[in-house]
C-alpha cells in the first residue's frame, strides 16, 4: 500500500464521490466491528450498496490503498477515508432553532461519534433560554458571533422554520461560519465561499410516496 503523492493530494474529488465516502466509511466500520480485517472491492461494494467498479473509481481519487489479489486493509482504509473527510479531528458545531427537530439533532449521538461536537444551541425564543438539552444550555441567537469566535465554529446547523432560515444563514455567514447544514424547507442564498447541504425530509417522503403510488397502479386489479 502506498500513501498519496502531493499531486494526488491536489487532485479534485468529484462531488458525487464525496457524497459516497460517508457510505464507504460506515460500511468499513461495520466490517471492522464484525472482525473483518481485509476485504475485497466486491465485498466492500456490496456492504456499501454500490457496484465494485464505481467503488474502485471512487477510491482511486484517494490514492492506492488496496493490494492487488489481497484487497483492502479495513482499518487502514477506514482511517484514510476518515482523514480525507476531516473526521479524524474535532469539529465544533452550533445548532440554531431548538424546536422538536433541534431537540432531536442535539440529542443525536452520531455527531460525537463522527467527530462533531455541539458547542452551542441557539434560539430566538426567550422562553427557551436556559433550557438544557443533551447537556448544553440553550442561549440567545444574539450570542452567535461570540460563540463562533470563542470556539472557532465553521459549521452551523439550521433547524428553524423556513421564514427565519435565510436571516439565520446571513448572520451565520457574517459571524464567520463557512459550512451550513440546512433542515429548513427553503433554498438558501449564500456566497460562493459557503458550502450548503440541504436535508429535506418531506421531499424524501414524497419520493417514497411516488414509488408506492407507482407500485399501486401497476398491481393487477
Amino acid at each position: 500500500m502506498t500513501a498519496r503523492t502531493s499531486n494526488d493530494t491536489a487532485r479534485e474529488i468529484p462531488e458525487a464521490t464525496v457524497a459516497r465516502l460517508p457510505v464507504y466509511l460506515r460500511a468499513l466500520s461495520t466490517l471492522s466491528e464484525a472482525g473483518t480485517t481485509v476485504c475485497s472491492s466486491e465485498d466492500l461494494a456490496a456492504a456499501a450498496g454500490v457496484n465494485s467498479a464505481k467503488l474502485r473509481k471512487d477510491l482511486s481519487y484517494l490514492g492506492s490503498y488496496g493490494t492487488r489479489g489481497v484487497g483492502y486493509d479495513v482499518d487502514y482504509l477506514r482511517y484514510q477515508i476518515a482523514r480525507e473527510m476531516g473526521a479524524t479531528r474535532d469539529w465544533p458545531v452550533v445548532i440554531v432553532g431548538i424546536g422538536n427537530l433541534g431537540h432531536a439533532l442535539a440529542n443525536y449521538s452520531g455527531f460525537r461519534s463522527r467527530g462533531f461536537r455541539v458547542v452551542a444551541l441557539l434560539d430566538a425564543d426567550g422562553q427557551r433560554h436556559g433550557e438544557v438539552v443533551a447537556g448544553v444550555v440553550v442561549r440567545a441567537f444574539d450570542d452567535l458571533r461570540s460563540i463562533v469566535r470563542e470556539h472557532g465554529v465553521a459549521i452551523g446547523v439550521i433547524a428553524t422554520p423556513a421564514a427565519a432560515a435565510q436571516d439565520v444563514a446571513d448572520q451565520m455567514v457574517d459571524a464567520g461560519i463557512t459550512s451550513i447544514l440546512n433542515f429548513a424547507p427553503t433554498v438558501l442564498s449564500v456566497g460562493p465561499h459557503v458550502a450548503v447541504s440541504k436535508v429535506d425530509l418531506s421531499k424524501e417522503l414524497q419520493v417514497l410516496a411516488y414509488h408506492e403510488q407507482r407500485k399501486a397502479t401497476q398491481e393487477p386489479a
